[in-house]
This record gives structure tokens, C-alpha cells and sequence, in this order.
């Protein structure tokens, strides 16, 4: 039996609980009474503090729809979201940096919103700005930015946002192979240096198993959990390492029978 609907994900004291997040009997339906679709049905999945946990699913299943529940800036049809530590943190495939501010000052808009006061700002978003290895441009403006580094920005106003949740839809698939895999790089260092649970939304496998301890598949719609893999390879791991690559094989052919089960192509 699925759990009371809440409108929102509920905060919890983090030190009280064994999870960031907990997602309990989640559903999730679209349309008009009568003519609902649904898109998500009775997902149950827990991210441990400081866990790295990857989504992967075929295209329409509702992995980024699950992300927005847990964002807050949806509702769940069905079941309860509680997350421990404060609201989450979001990071877009888009970078969405505001054009007319500089690198700086996006990551300053953030701290503003959180209540930093102003004569601390600049500092800590010099800080952030250091921590994913852009020293030297807080006064850049967007268009003078390379898209990687756009990306960069926006990890760190999502950071700035001091929560123990950063969620990760797609953050790096528009951009080509040699900068993704920096920014794989970076995106491990600064999880193994700040402790932050990250759930990530990707549809390459590789990408799930290179980053994650644990990758969790969505079927096709109704998006629900068919299975997961603990992911054991030691890191740092890189994308074509032989471990990485035998993984990667065996999630791609589970993510295949789940694509012609539903007879998609």
C-alpha cells in the first residue's frame, strides 16, 4: 500500500537518519482524471548520506520527472519523499546561467538566496568558484566562457546552495567526449572532498558506471526499479577501463531486454 501523498519532499534532521533521500512508494501520473498517464509507478529507493547513485533508463521513462519530485518542483501522485538536510540542490543539462551577471555573480545569486551575507559573498564564491578549478574567473561574463566551463559555474552556484542533495539531470551530455571526461573527473574529486549525496540522471551507461557506487534502472514507462548494481572498481576510474567496460556491457544488454520487453526501439 502506497504511503500518504505529500506536495513536497519533507525535511528530516540528517543526523537522525540513514538516508539523504528516501523515496517511498512513489508514483506519478499526467493527464486529466480519466485520461492519466502514468509515469512513474510505486518507486521505492533510498541515497544514502554521501552516496553516489546514477539513474539510467530508456528515453521517456521518467528519470528526470523523479527528479523533479525530489527538487520539490513537482508532486508525487502517490507516496512520500523525505529528504534529510534541507531542500536539494539541482544542476540542469543546460547550465541556465543568467548572461547579463558574471561567473561570480551567478554563483553570488545563489548565496544571496541562501541568506550569506553581502560582505561574505564574494569570497565564498571565489571559493566555489576555486573548488571546481576556475580560479581567476569570477569576473568572466558567459558568453567569454567555453561550455565545460559553464558547466563548472553551474556546479558551483549549485553548490553554494550548501545542500547535502545535489541532484544531476544530464548535466554533461552536450558536451563533447574530452570534456566530459574532465569534468567526470572533477565531478569525483569534488564528491570525494565535500561528502554531498548526488543522484544522477544520465543515458550513458558508461558515464553511470565510471561515476557511481551504485546504478539503479528504471524500466520503460511506467518508469520502476528493475534492478541495480553496487559497483565495487576502486576510484578514480576512467571511462575505458576493462572493469568499467565488462559492467557497462552487462547493464546495456539488462537496459535492452527492458527496451524490447516494452516493445520500444
Amino acid at each position: 500500500m502506497a504511503l500518504a501523498t505529500t506536495g513536497r519532499p519533507e525535511a528530516s534532521n540528517a543526523a537522525a537518519t540513514e538516508y539523504a533521500v528516501r523515496l517511498d512508494h512513489v508514483s506519478k501520473s499526467f493527464g486529466r482524471p480519466g485520461r492519466q498517464q502514468l509515469v512513474l509507478d510505486d518507486i521505492s529507493l533510498d541515497v544514502a548520506p554521501g552516496e553516489f547513485v546514477t539513474l539510467l533508463g530508456a528515453s521517456g521513462c521518467g528519470k528526470s520527472t523523479l527528479l523533479n519530485l525530489t527538487a520539490g518542483l513537482d508532486a508525487a501522485s502517490e507516496g512520500r519523499i523525505s529528504v534529510s538536510g534541507g531542500r536539494p540542490a539541482l544542476m540542469f543539462q543546460e547550465h541556465a546561467l543568467f548572461p547579463w551577471l558574471t561567473a561570480g555573480k551567478n554563483v553570488e545569486l545563489a548565496l544571496r538566496l541562501r541568506g550569506v551575507p553581502k560582505n561574505e559573498r564574494r569570497a565564498e564564491a571565489e571559493r566555489l568558484l576555486a573548488l571546481v578549478r576556475l580560479t581567476g574567473s569570477y569576473g568572466k561574463r558567459v558568453h567569454e566562457l567555453s561550455g565545460g566551463m559553464r558547466q563548472r559555474v553551474a556546479l558551483a552556484r549549485a553548490l553554494a546552495q550548501d545542500s547535502q542533495l545535489l541532484l544531476m539531470d544530464e548535466p554533461f551530455a552536450a558536451l563533447d567526449a574530452i570534456t566530459r571526461d574532465v569534468l567526470h573527473e572533477e565531478l569525483t574529486r569534488i564528491w570525494t572532498e565535500t561528502g554531498v549525496s548526488i543522484l544522477f540522471v544520465t543515458h550513458n551507461v558508461r558515464e553511470a558506471v565510471r561515476l557511481a557506487q551504485r546504478v539503479v534502472l528504471l524500466s520503460s514507462r511506467p518508469g520502476r526499479v528493475v534492478h541495480e548494481w553496487r559497483v565495487e572498481i576502486p576510484q578514480p576510474r576512467r571511462i575505458e577501463d576493462a572493469e568499467v567496460s565488462a559492467l557497462s556491457v552487462e547493464i546495456t544488454e539488462r537496459l535492452r531486454e527492458e527496451i524490447r520487453r516494452h516493445g520500444q526501439q
